[in-house]
């Protein structure tokens, strides 16, 4: 019966991608101006793909920025990307910090604020993450723990102690998680399990944190065009089973970023917003339609 299901929707599918068009037109405005000047920002897994674009348009808003990775050489190769620009060469910094470690996140903290002295950091972006561990029926220990460490311990952790610094030094900042479209499916794998966790994180500490002038807040991509999703040497972003008939890029979803973490954003308080391309609003009774 499953077998007969599956097989009926994934003809659904196949019928409504091929009435999608084949080209979609993209305009991506860049968004560029002051909306975070003055501001300093720590954004975890920021050497690559949705941290590495919200990096370049926080610089780009100026903003001073720190991002983290695992390893010497991704972080010096992304600083050195985004340090093309010289009107940004004194506002981003990086270093290599492991979310699997979270028992260095205080000293590792402690580092980023004296190499920023005597700014303040009051932007945390909790971006790292990893799809490990498998699924029902074939899960994997090891990748679940890592999983489980790097999406949804490591974000909890690093928010107190960064709250913590916030509170004690009476800085109105945000916290932004990166959390996705996939907690709105069934938790059949870890990683699912861990974006679940991270939507009931975002509510649980945004009604903490906002006694004190802390705004925290989620944002969920769908589909988007990074090394994680996009294998090399595929250079399109067309996605003919979503909705809008593409990938979302990694832009699109840092221009929303920075005004979630600026004040144009202030009144937004534990909300995850969605950025899904129709997709997290596609449902079995949709594929019945003609559009």
């Amino acid at each position: 019966m499953i077998k007969k299901i599956y097989q009926r929707v994934s003809r659904i599918m196949k019928n409504f991608c091929r009435s999608l068009k084949k080209e979609v037109p993209i305009y991506i405005p860049v968004f560029q101006g002051e909306l975070l000047k003055n501001r300093v920002a720590l954004i975890t897994g920021g050497t690559k793909g949705i941290g590495y674009a919200m990096a370049e348009s926080f610089l780009k808003n100026k903003a001073t920025v720190i991002i983290t990775g695992r390893s010497d050489e991704s972080v010096k190769k992304a600083v050195q990307s985004l340090m093309n620009d010289s009107a940004i060469k004194d506002r981003i910094f990086g270093i290599v910090m492991d979310n699997t470690n979270v028992s260095k996140f205080q000293e590792k903290f402690d580092g980023i604020l004296k190499l920023i002295y005597p700014k303040n950091v009051d932007i945390l972006v909790n971006n790292a993450g990893v799809i490990k561990g498998g699924s029902v029926g074939h899960f994997d220990e090891d990748g679940f723990n890592e999983t489980l460490n790097v999406n949804l311990k490591a974000p909890a952790m690093l928010s107190e102690i960064v709250a913590k610094y916030m509170k004690n030094n009476k800085i109105q900042g945000n916290i932004l998680n990166v959390c996705s479209s996939s907690s709105l499916r069934p938790a059949v794998s870890p990683y699912t399990m861990t974006k679940w966790g991270m939507r009931g994180l975002t509510k649980g500490f945004a009604k903490a944190f906002i006694p004190y002038g802390i705004v925290v807040n989620g944002i969920a991509p769908g589909p988007t065009a990074t090394p994680m999703l996009i294998s090399d040497g595929y250079d399109g972003i067309e996605l003919q089973t979503n909705p809008t008939g593409r990938y979302a890029t990694a832009q699109e979803i840092a221009n929303m970023a920075t005004i979630l973490v600026s004040g144009m954003g202030r009144m937004i308080v534990g909300d995850v917003l969605y950025m899904t391309g129709g997709a997290g609003v596609f449902t079995y009774d949709d594929m019945e339609y003609n559009f």
